[in-house]
């Protein structure tokens, strides 16, 4: 049997996902698992502009994919039955893996994981927040960096069985202004590798061919411009950045 076309064979709704902030839907092209986000369904938000978010979800699969690191799973813009959307398709994570987790502060590993920082919950107890350092999820951070991830939560994270790590809900991105909030710090001040910094190039060489073309239909003019521009900053300081201090450093909730 051949496999459906993806942009044009019917989208049928199979659940919602309720927890999510937009209406989000779990949906099947064929036999292929979509999630499915209409722009109908976007909630209006203070310093995005409304009805952009799908937009800018299709626009981090296409840097994605220009960094040659398959942060971001297939994402494009569609019809669907409550009219044009974000569909993504459906990962299966490994249940058995977290990348990014809470832990008793005196439980946190010497080795494997990175510190990022400390709370207390409900009962004052004291937490950290760690995540992994591994590659997959280093190439994540800066992908963040990059796109000017506003929402990084740890939950927006899948860890594959095959310690591929993508990332998920890439709606608020992009954003002229300074808006990294992020869980992934650990690597605060660390030097960029070789192979971190000629993902980075890849992006900038492409914004003035293919990849800027494709990007002129989905972002505004300046959005492109900020993006060439954090690129080249990254570029220059060759490290992981500090947290501006401007504005909260992570998203909220954590996950």
């Amino acid at each position: 049997m051949p496999a459906p076309d993806l942009m044009t064979a019917e989208l049928t709704l199979t659940g919602r996902i309720t927890t999510a902030s937009n209406a989000t839907f779990l949906g099947r092209i064929g036999d292929v698992a979509v999630v499915y986000k209409p722009i109908a369904g976007e909630s209006p938000l203070r310093d995005f502009p409304h009805g952009t978010l799908a937009h800018r979800e299709v626009a981090a699969y296409l840097v994605s994919q220009v960094s040659g690191w398959d942060v971001v799973p297939h994402t494009w813009l569609r019809d669907g039955p409550l009219g044009e959307g974000m569909v993504q398709l459906w990962q299966e994570q490994d249940p058995a893996q977290n990348a990014v987790n809470l832990i008793a502060t005196d439980h946190v590993p010497q080795t494997g994981w990175k510190h990022v920082l400390e709370g207390r919950d409900e009962n004052a107890r004291m937490l950290a927040l760690v995540h992994e350092d591994s590659p997959a999820l280093r190439r994540m951070a800066v992908f963040d960096i990059v796109i000017n991830n506003a929402d990084r939560k740890g939950d927006h994270i899948l860890a594959m069985t095959d310690g591929h790590r993508h990332g998920v809900d890439h709606g608020l991105t992009f954003h002229r202004d300074h808006k990294l909030r992020t869980v992934l710090w650990g690597w605060l001040g660390e030097a960029l590798t070789a192979e971190e910094l000629d993902g980075v190039d890849r992006v900038s060489q492409g914004l003035h061919g293919g990849l800027g073309r494709n990007l002129a239909d989905l972002l505004s003019a300046e959005e492109i411009a900020s993006l060439a521009a954090r690129c080249a900053r990254l570029r220059l300081a060759g490290r992981f950045p500090a947290p501006s201090g401007e504005m909260p450093a992570v998203p909220w909730p954590l996950f």
